[in-house]
């Protein structure tokens, strides 16, 4: 068989421990076989980016922008522990907000649904995607830890004038800890356009829930530029469509989201989107089954999966135990891309390939042959519980048997 061919290349950003592990079992057993995979590599592994001082990481974001798309394997954000371990120069940033953050982007995360995996909430029929601001909160924040007593206050400098504008935020008695988060309503209103179109597109409902009542300017803001836009520019759109928006208050929508059908984008900000995602997710099934794409206002797309470096399993791995891991959300982030990528460039047999190693990915899962998280929530009966390497395998078999 001929091996499909690229125009243009994919950026491949390469990640850590279990899941760098199955990237690279994705590609040789997945894709490289059936598409002349055409990428533009960057190491995105801990190790490179301390040596790099992490310029790779913006190298890589760089990079998604001119070329369009991007596919990215999960990374560690590293803690005090992850700095000793791996012997780091400091503690570095996410490398995914680092990405967000120049794109200014939105993370769109939504569950991958399969006959046998019945979400826990039972009245839930349909995906809820979340659609997670990407820029700012506590991911670009400032932090200072207090010795003693002392007065912090917030402090604005006009750039014309010089004028200084200060708000006291707490006088300290003794030790304690304060910390500085942003936003800039040019990345809200991003934020609020990538919703609304991808509610239009999807032909979705759209929620959006903040905490305007107790962060009356902050959260207050983000409320009034989502409502200030949909009045201006999308009310008879979404009308038109037969889809609705509406705002309500965070822990309100938590309780409708529980009782609701699913079927429809839950947008939230930057943490609340982090938190959510992984709820939603593990509601329906697993972590590991949730796909999670980003969309930057300037046209470009990177694809992920929504978990991280699956470390307990690496530990494993590195013993030679067999390990279990689930690959499903890393097969569909280079499902999404190939078929992103088919799209931008006009070809549709690409388009298609992605489209069927989705479809071989859930066809192995319902033919019973599943990893362990799968394997010990499925509903289907007579079920073969498979190792890392064996469940690629088997949906490679599937995948041929589709081509």
């Amino acid at each position: 068989m001929d091996k499909i061919a690229m125009k243009t290349p994919l950026v491949e950003m390469d990640g850590d421990e279990m899941t760098r592990i199955i990237w690279k079992m994705i590609k040789e057993d997945l894709i490289e076989p059936f598409v002349d995979l055409k990428t533009v590599y960057f190491d995105l592994g801990l190790k490179n980016r301390d040596a790099t001082d992490d310029q790779v990481t913006l190298d890589a974001a760089r990079a998604n922008r001119q070329y369009g798309v991007a596919v990215k394997c999960a990374t560690i954000t590293p803690n005090k522990a992850r700095q000793k371990e791996y012997n780091l120069k400091r503690l570095y940033k996410s490398p995914n907000a680092t990405i967000r953050a120049y794109l200014d982007g939105t993370v769109f995360r939504g569950a991958i649904m399969v006959k046998g995996i019945v979400p826990y909430v039972k009245t839930w029929k349909k995906p809820i995607i979340i659609a997670r601001h990407a820029y700012g909160d506590i991911y670009r924040n400032s932090e200072i830890k207090i010795g003693g007593p002392g007065k912090a206050e917030l402090v604005f400098t006009e750039a014309d004038t010089g004028i200084e504008h200060r708000q006291l935020i707490h006088d300290f008695t003794g030790s304690g800890i304060i910390q500085g988060i942003h936003n800039t309503d040019q990345s809200i209103t991003n934020f609020a356009r990538s919703c609304f179109n991808y509610a239009l597109s999807t032909k979705q409902d759209l929620w959006f829930s903040t905490k305007d009542t107790i962060s009356k300017t902050y959260d207050g803001n983000f409320k009034d530029i989502f409502q200030e836009m949909y009045d201006r520019e999308y009310k008879e759109k979404f009308e038109d469509a037969g889809v609705t928006y509406f705002y309500t208050l965070i822990d309100d929508a938590v309780a409708r989201v529980i009782r609701s059908e699913g079927g429809f984008v839950w947008a939230l900000k930057n943490y609340d989107g982090d938190v959510m995602s992984d709820m939603i997710s593990t509601a329906f099934g697993s972590l590991a089954m949730m796909t999670s794409t980003l969309v930057s206002p300037s046209g470009a797309f990177e694809y992920e999966a929504a978990h991280g470096t699956v470390q307990r399993h690496y530990y494993k791995y590195l013993k030679g135990e067999k390990e279990s891991t689930n690959s499903v959300a890393t097969i569909f982030a280079w499902a999404g891309a190939l078929k992103k990528r088919g799209e931008l460039d006009n070809l549709p047999e690409l388009m298609r390939f992605g489209d069927t190693l989705e479809k071989a990915t859930l066809q192995t899962i319902e033919d019973g042959k599943m990893t362990g998280d799968l394997a010990q929530i499925t509903t289907l009966e007579n079920v073969t519980t498979l190792n890392t390497e064996e469940f690629i395998l088997e949906i490679r078999k599937t995948l041929e048997s589709m081509i």
